[in-house]
């Protein structure tokens, strides 16, 4: 198992930085390039334009930016202040030596900026992914056990209607509900407005968490609950679940302990995605209750185009879904010990 993952580990490193060349040439031949929202002062001049160009050396070839922001430029030097003496304070490190670059819309540092919004959103999202797991796994094998039944059928029913209804919708309209109307949850935010300082602890802010975990894990019960049915109705036919109950076990251990088990080998291929996705699939909750995560962040760096802070999500992306996809091997040998990996 261990030389599988390391193998599967030094087969991404090509795939990350492919992706990393085609996100940099998306964003540098956008309308506006990285500079577009920098540059939108209407009182500055062409030659100014220019100037602000070639201090962030946009001005240079596209191969020559690429290895500037992979491997830095330090090795330059830069007349910062005009003064014909070259400096090095305008160089850079590079992404493989931790220097992600400035965000400009933050005036600040990419990494630090991104840390700081990545705990929010691993928070709405660990949180929706047990919402999802916890209620659509136990809905799911009920509905296979008694097919047909009222209960598998309300299910079924319900589970349409979740998948069809936007997330932007069903937040807005449980936002209109339980804060505009009932005001017994808060109207978004991740901590009370009078904290000026951090965030209470998590038990002391929990009723900011349950309206933006409900909408971001009702799509995972959905789906978890009709993945999980199907798959269960394929095993409960199976030979081994008729020899569990022709022994006399009792019917909770051979749906829970005998049939569930091999029923969630196939869920397994979706689950590591998803534990992947937990970061990013918070983009469109995020922006409606002002969660303060990386979905919320990213979408303000597209409308200020701020291109360091994009490179840096993208980059991340890479990594997270080909680790998720790695993951989904690891459960399969977790869950089914037939399945071993040489």
């Amino acid at each position: 198992m261990i030389k599988y993952i390391a193998r599967r580990l030094i087969q991404a490193i090509p795939t990350v930085f492919g992706v990393t060349i085609f996100t940099f040439l998306i964003l540098a031949l956008s309308p506006g390039g990285p500079t577009g929202a920098l540059l939108l002062d209407p009182s500055l001049t062409p030659q100014q334009r220019q100037e602000a160009k070639k201090r962030l050396g946009l001005d240079d070839p596209l191969p020559v930016q690429y290895l500037r922001w992979l491997i830095g430029d330090d090795w330059h030097y830069y007349d910062t202040n005009d003064d014909g003496v070259g400096d090095r304070q305008g160089a850079r490190l590079g992404v493989l030596r931790g220097d992600w670059g400035y965000s400009f819309t933050a005036r600040r540092s990419v990494l630090p900026l991104f840390g700081e919004r990545l705990g929010a959103t691993l928070e709405l999202g660990i949180s929706s992914l047990l919402f999802g797991l916890l209620l659509g796994v136990p809905i799911g094998i009920l509905a296979a056990v008694a097919r047909g039944s009222l209960f598998d059928n309300a299910t079924r029913v319900l589970s349409v209607i979740v998948n069809a209804v936007p997330v932007f919708w069903l937040g807005l309209i449980l936002l209109l509900i339980f804060g505009a109307s009932l005001k017994v949850l808060p109207m978004g935010g991740r901590c009370p407005s009078t904290q000026l300082i951090g965030c209470p602890d998590l038990p002391n802010r929990l009723q900011f968490l349950i309206l933006p975990t409900i909408v971001l894990g009702a799509g995972g019960v959905a789906g978890y609950s009709r993945y999980l049915r199907a798959s269960m109705l394929d095993v409960i036919g199976q030979d081994y679940i008729r020899t569990a109950k022709s022994k006399g076990l009792k019917q909770r251990a051979v749906w829970f302990a005998h049939g569930a088990r091999n029923a969630l080998i196939p869920l397994a291929t979706f689950l590591g995605p998803a534990i992947t996705g937990i970061w990013g699939g918070a983009f469109i909750t995020e922006q409606i209750f002002s969660w303060p995560g990386i979905g919320f962040l990213t979408f303000q760096s597209i409308t200020a185009q701020d291109f360091s802070m994009l490179m840096a999500v993208a980059v991340f992306s890479a990594i997270t879904t080909i680790l998720g996809f790695i993951l989904s091997d690891i459960l399969y040998a977790m869950i089914d010990p037939r399945i071993r990996f040489s």
